[in-house]
């Protein structure tokens, strides 16, 4: 069975009160999670390993209620999980969301490149 250090989950579907902390520390796991009660949430799961959140969101849109993007230092390793909007129906309104998004995850990018640090790693799924 497969133990990973790290494991980043996305599409949650909990609110923060309802994410399993008990049973991923039971699995020995440590946990930051961005929660959400309907199609989204993200969440970063350590083994062994400590565990900073940086970051819940992304700056930019205060009127952002959707749990997509959580950022953490895991050891000496920036990690940032996300899940990405769909978008569909184009056009719309949900894609509208979407290229908006975009733009504020790759300024969060731009950002962490500037640090010109060799110790980034970005997970995500488009679904």
């Amino acid at each position: 069975m497969a133990k990973p250090d790290v494991v980043c989950l996305q599409e949650l579907k909990a609110p923060n009160e309802k994410f399993p902390e008990k049973a991923i520390a039971d699995a020995g796991y440590n946990a930051l999670w961005h929660g959400q009660k309907q199609w989204n949430g993200v969440a970063i799961l350590t083994r062994n390993l400590e565990i900073n959140e940086i970051g819940r969101g992304l700056a930019g849109d205060p009127e952002d209620e959707q749990s997509r993007y959580i950022e953490a230092l895991v050891e000496d390793v920036l990690i940032a999980c996300l899940y990405l909007p769909n978008g569909n129906p184009a056009p719309g309104p949900k894609f509208d969301y979407k290229l908006r998004w975009f733009e504020r995850l790759t300024a969060r990018a731009q950002e962490l490149l500037a640090l010109d640090s060799p110790r980034l790693y970005w997970q995500g799924t488009l679904m």
